[in-house]
């Protein structure tokens, strides 16, 4: 089988195309050029380029660089600075995984000839007794990106391959070294990739407040008690309010206050105490499916984040219902719906 493999120049993507190749498939590796502008310390930058080709080297496969620059602008970063200025909360990773990884860069694959394409994620997949593809959760739960997969489709699942869903992530770096990878023990990227920090030497801030402050007007906002009405103070910019953070708000005496409604127009934050931060239920826009739809009320469990809890649910009509009152989801982040380890469908948080 002829497989192109995303090769981010991180471990995970590394072993997988040693994997692969160690099968006796016909492995390629790809490394995504997805941003042209200033780079942090997330992923795509030309430093991970030089480490993916060293590793390709190093396994005896051809290595190639795709530019998606343009998609990813459009696809990713517009969306993020939009979602901002309506004081959403998105989640680029999710968005990249579903235009860019498994949408174009797939489309690409299969045009080029390859039968699969396969990356370093944490997850694993099935079939149903009927043939159809199931995803998984990775078998390292501590390391599980079945979350940020939430959106694919059976479709593109039935072309993908995770060859390290079985493998923990201490068995990843233990068998790259093995291999004399350069990237055995390289650190996990945690930043968003195209959003730039700045050491102290280098003169520090960056961050999300200037890339967006670049791009977009940022305005000061009030802090505003839900309860009272009461005027509790001001922020720097409600774009960057989260619902649900507490770091910048202010308040007074001991109590801890959260962020628990952004209202960019009127330049407000509502704002309460832990109490209120708990809701009974989520709406969801772009509700879809990896295959049925789950019967209307049915229960699954639901994650809100990449390494949250997954909470007892029900869902109906484009509707999760907690069995018992959650944490408030930010308006934009993605709501993944699962049937024990299985991912069977996801929305966006309205």
């Amino acid at each position: 089988m002829r497989v192109l493999v995303a090769m981010s120049g991180g471990v995970d993507s590394s072993v997988a195309a040693a994997l692969l190749a160690q099968e006796g498939h016909e492995v390629v590796g790809a490394t995504l050029k997805l941003w042209g502008g200033e780079v942090g310390s997330g992923c795509c930058s030309a430093g991970d380029v030089r480490d993916a080709r060293a590793v390709a080297d190093r396994l005896g496969i051809d290595h190639h660089v795709f530019s998606f620059v343009e998609e990813f602008e459009e696809s990713v970063v517009a969306p993020y600075v939009a979602a901002h200025a309506a004081g959403r909360t998105p989640n680029p990773c999710v968005e990249c995984n579903r235009h860019l990884k498994f949408a174009a860069l797939l489309r690409r694959a299969l045009r080029l000839g390859f039968d699969a394409l396969a990356t370093g994620h944490h997850a694993r997949l099935a079939l149903s007794p009927g043939g159809r593809p199931r995803l998984l959760r990775g078998r390292d739960r501590a390391k599980d990106q079945s979350y940020v997969l939430a959106t694919l489709t059976a479709a593109e699942l039935s072309r993908v391959r995770f060859p390290i869903g079985e493998l923990t992530k201490a068995e990843v770096r233990q068998i790259a070294a093995g291999l004399g990878l350069l990237t055995a023990s390289k650190p996990d990227s945690q930043d968003v990739c195209f959003v730039a920090r700045r050491s102290a030497a280098e003169g520090g801030s960056g961050g999300r407040g200037e890339f967006l402050g670049r791009r977009i007007p940022l305005h000061r906002g009030r802090a505003v008690s839900a309860s009272t009405g009461e005027l509790l103070g001001e922020v720097e910019a409600v774009e960057l309010v989260t619902v649900g953070q507490r770091r910048g708000l202010p308040g007074g005496g001991r109590a801890r206050r959260y962020a628990l409604g952004v209202d960019v127009a009127a330049r407000t934050v509502l704002v309460g105490g832990e109490e209120d931060l708990y809701v009974e239920e989520v709406d969801l826009d772009r509700l879809s499916w990896v295959g049925e739809p789950l019967p209307a009320g049915a229960g699954c469990l639901v994650q809100t984040s990449a390494h949250g809890p997954a909470r007892p649910a029900r869902v109906r009509d484009a509707k999760v219902r907690f069995l018992e009152p959650a944490r408030r989801v930010a308006p934009g982040q993605l709501v993944a719906c699962y049937v024990g380890d299985e991912v069977v469908g996801s929305g966006v948080a309205r």
